[in-house]
């Protein structure tokens, strides 16, 4: 459950990358490491794929993964190869970039977020859209509710009720257990803690209040959701909510 993989959306987005590697296009990609300062601090580490078209897209990951996953890669290398360049990177404590993982968190990706946006404006790209999957999904649109600077969004099975999904993450009773404990050690299948999730990081994710924010959104950002009907970890019915 570390990261969000629908059953078909592996699939699909093999069979998109055929029909695009099939097209005209011959654009030559350059991947490079670029390593971006966020507003706290820390090194954001991503990779652009340089295609020379100052264009850019932005990809971003969920929950527990980074850029070098498959949905991620898949998606700038598709981008790319269509002759527009695209950035995947990892969010603060996830992947190469430095900090501390954080459950929830949502507002503070977004800024991290903004501080990719606000570098690549700085080397003369123009942002056309960002898209996030799974729980980055949820970023990008909070993101273009606060920063009305992108008229692109595309979210990926993102998540409408972030009341949801919890309990099969953090067990049964976890309001009153991290009540009381302050705190919530996640385990992987071996027993070996791969996270903790705080009171205060839980309540951030209680807080956010997905409808409100979409509302937040400009009439001229279009936003496209993309869903998964085998999706075994956010319902499809999420989708039509958006």
């Amino acid at each position: 459950m570390a990261d969000h993989q629908p059953k078909d959306f592996n699939s699909s987005v093999g069979q998109d990358n055929a029909g695009i590697n099939q097209s005209n296009h011959s654009q030559r990609t350059v991947q490079t490491k670029v390593v971006i300062p966020n507003h706290h601090g820390e090194k954001l580490v991503g990779i652009l794929h340089d295609t020379g078209s100052k264009e850019l897209v932005i990809v971003c990951h969920g929950i527990k993964s980074m850029k070098e996953r498959i949905p991620m890669v898949s998606l700038a290398t598709a981008i790319g190869n269509i002759g527009m360049s695209a950035f995947r990177f990892d969010f603060a404590g996830n992947g190469e970039s430095e900090g501390s993982f954080r459950y929830g968190n949502y507002r503070r990706e977004a800024e991290d977020l903004r501080a990719v946006v606000q570098h690549f404006r700085g080397t003369g790209h123009v942002i056309t859209t960002i898209i996030g999957h799974s729980k980055g999904g949820n970023v990008v649109l909070l993101y273009a509710a606060k920063y009305h600077d992108v008229h692109r969004v595309v979210n990926i099975s993102g998540r409408f009720d972030l009341e949801k999904g919890i309990e099969g993450r953090l067990g049964k009773n976890f309001l009153e257990r991290i009540e009381s404990s302050g705190f919530i050690d996640v385990r992987g299948k071996s027993g070996k803690i791969q996270y903790r999730v705080t009171k205060e990081s839980l309540m951030d994710r209680l807080s956010m209040d997905v409808r409100a924010a979409c509302h937040l959104i400009p009439e001229n950002c279009r936003v496209l959701t993309v869903h998964g009907s085998m999706d075994q970890i956010v319902s499809v019915k999420d989708a039509l909510k958006f």
